[in-house]
C-alpha cells in the first residue's frame, strides 16, 4: 500500500537521493510515485515486491478462471469430454 505523505516524491528528489529510496523500498516494500512538474508520472518498486505482485496477479487470474468454470457448470454451459474430443479430431483430421 501506498502511504501519500511518504511514498510520492518528485523525480529529481529520486535522481539526488536514489540509493536512499531503494534502501527504503526494500525495508518497507512500499513501491514510491514519481512525480514530474507535480503531477505523477511513474511508480517505482523493488524487484522482489514486484515479483510478488505478478505472482499475486498471476494467481488471482487462476482464481477467476476457476470461478468462470465453476459458474459454467452450474449453468449448464458444459459438454461431455467424449463430445469435444470428438469434435476436435474431426474438425482437425486427428485420427484416434
Amino acid at each position: 500500500m501506498i502511504d501519500i505523505s511518504q511514498d510520492i516524491n518528485s523525480l529529481s528528489n529520486f535522481k539526488r537521493n536514489t540509493a536512499e529510496f531503494i534502501q527504503k523500498m526494500k525495508r518497507n516494500g512500499h513501491p514510491v510515485v514519481l512525480t514530474v512538474n507535480g503531477l505523477p508520472e511513474i511508480v517505482v518498486q523493488d524487484a522482489k515486491a514486484y515479483q510478488k505482485l505478478l505472482e499475486d496477479s498471476e494467481r488471482l487470474h487462476a482464481i477467476e478462471g476457476i470461478s468462470q468454470g465453476l459458474a459454467d457448470v452450474e449453468a449448464g454451459r458444459t459438454r461431455p469430454l467424449a463430445e469435444f474430443d470428438r469434435e476436435m479430431r474431426e474438425r482437425h483430421g486427428i485420427p484416434r
